[in-house]
């Protein structure tokens, strides 16, 4: 495919002197809008102005300059007879290949500083037409909206193969690019909502960031997406080992979200998609055996994420411990040498700590929500962020320093295991986790012979209330001694009269914490 003229009008120049030079070497004439020739006029390249082709100044101070017809019909022209003669007794002539990137008007309403003027003035009218029209008339017109597509269609071009599969691909790109641009400016723009309701309307512009090998299972096709093409896993960057897989996903982003809820150091130990072990501590040093220790078998092979930099006293506790993945605020020196001997650990550098929920990116919709995808669409709800509810004694015996300091514990830990959850903790350190039983009881039952001895005068948590004594009743058997619930059962007396009977101190939150 011959090229005859090239129209370009970019915000952001990377590339583009070189891109231009190509294109002259492929016989293309260059047109340009006014902040673009002069750039392509410093590079030493020879162009024509928007007005040179339209015999029409930019008025109204820049707000149009490409918006004439001998610019749209140069592009929508079709390739029949008919159009050229059109543009012919107009002394107008096709244009073959258009580059366009827009104001950056995502950027700017970004800034802290940003005006509603500010923001208005960048919202691009011209470009986003050239790109439109150009789109529209991909059996012919070859259309570019990012530069890193600029070295491709140089390379189609000198082979002669920009063919019309590569035009298509590239403006159903231009196309998704100027809709991700609309959605910004729509939500910039649109009334701030007044309550906590979901939104009427939600649209989302993902990004594939990653294809993953397989998904949960190796016959299943997977890939990541997110709302930021340079974001990386988790919106983390990985530092070291293979290719983090779905599941590996899944159960850091479950470690990293519980790790992140707690404000001392603190490590989580996840393996298919539940904690086995959680530990606060004066360090990650101290707090990562106490973690291992409450569940050591189901330890092997799972994920670690730490709410502090990972250093070399922590990675040598390690010890010989089988670790899939770690995720960390950041990894020293002594860390990274000691883990560099485990080369297949995945190694994810997550940065601060910050809530959780999917964060906006370039283009995309302001969200503060969790999604998961379900039969037909979307459930959508708000980030569940623990609670600072008063709690209430409900027991003739009130729980102790050494048993509130654990329940405390215990209850933001049970936040992050599947329903129905049960924690128990010693201390800061969990010692037992029952969790994704259907029955409460068989929870308890579970988190106590992991426990084990280690049941003896420990606290336990539950994330939403017991709907009959037995649960109470299993745990005081097995020597736990304070029990936090949130209550509401119809049964809530006998609950009590339970606890009572075997001397527990029990406490009601009124908050629950489900986690399916």
């Amino acid at each position: 495919m011959t090229l005859h003229r090239a129209l370009l009008s970019v915000s952001d120049k990377t590339g583009l002197a070189a891109f231009a030079a190509g294109l002259i070497e492929a016989g293309a004439e260059l047109i340009a809008s006014g902040g673009t020739a002069a750039a392509l006029r410093a590079a030493g390249l020879p162009v024509r102005t928007i007005e040179d082709l339209t015999g029409f100044p930019e008025i109204l101070g820049g707000r149009v300059k490409t918006l004439h017809p001998a610019i749209h019909a140069g592009l929508l022209a079709r390739d029949t007879e008919a159009d050229r003669r059109d543009l012919a007794e107009r002394g107008w002539a096709p244009i073959d290949l258009v580059a366009v990137n827009l104001y950056p008007f995502a950027a700017t309403v970004a800034r802290p500083d940003a005006t509603l003027a500010d923001a208005v003035e960048n919202i691009d009218i011209g470009g986003v037409a050239l790109l439109r029209a150009a789109a529209k008339n991909f059996a012919r017109v070859t259309v570019l909206c990012d530069p890193a597509d600029y070295d491709r269609a140089l390379a189609a071009i000198r082979q002669d193969r920009l063919s019309l599969e590569l035009r298509r691909e590239l403006a159903a790109k231009a196309f998704a690019h100027t809709a991700a641009y609309d959605a910004a400016i729509r939500d910039y723009l649109a009334p701030r909502p007044t309550t906590d309701e979901p939104p009427a309307r939600l649209q989302l512009d993902l990004v594939r960031i990653q294809a993953l090998r397989y998904g949960e299972n190796p016959h299943q096709v997977a890939a990541l997406y997110a709302t930021d093409p340079a974001a990386g896993p988790l919106g983390g960057r990985q530092l070291q080992g293979k290719e983090l897989s779905y599941n590996n996903l899944l159960d850091l982003d479950a470690a990293w979200r519980a790790a992140a809820s707690f404000d001392e150091p603190t490590v989580v130990i996840v393996k298919h998609l539940t904690p086995c072990g959680i530990a606060s501590a004066a360090s990650l040093a101290e707090a990562f055996p106490a973690a291992l220790a409450s569940d050591p078998v189901s330890a092997f092979g799972g994920v670690i994420a730490a709410n502090r930099p990972f250093d070399g006293a922590t990675a040598e506790a390690l010890g010989s411990l089988f670790v899939e993945a770690i995720a960390a605020p950041a990894f020293n020196v002594e860390a990274l040498a000691q883990l560099a001997r485990r080369a297949n650990c995945r190694l994810l550098e997550m940065g601060r700590p910050a809530p959780t929920g999917l964060k906006p990116g370039p283009g995309s919709q302001v969200l503060s929500w969790e999604m998961r995808s379900v039969r037909g669409g979307l459930l959508v709800q708000s980030s569940d962020p623990g609670d600072q509810a008063e709690w209430q004694v409900v027991t003739r015996r009130a729980p102790d320093e050494r048993e509130l300091i654990a329940l405390r514990f215990a209850w933001r830990a049970c936040q992050h295991v599947k329903s129905n959850a049960i924690v128990l903790a010693q201390g800061t350190a969990t010692v037992g986790i029952g969790g994704g039983l259907s029955s409460r009881v068989d929870a308890v039952k579970l988190a106590v012979t992991k426990a084990g001895e280690r049941a003896q005068g420990a606290a336990l948590a539950s994330d939403a209330f017991f709907p009959f004594p037995d649960g109470v009743e299993e745990a005081g058997r097995a020597g736990v001694t304070a029990v936090v619930q949130p209550g509401g059962s119809v049964r809530d007396a006998e609950v009590i009269a339970a606890a009572d009977r075997l001397g527990l101190a029990m406490c009601f939150t009124g908050v629950r914490h489900f986690r399916h």
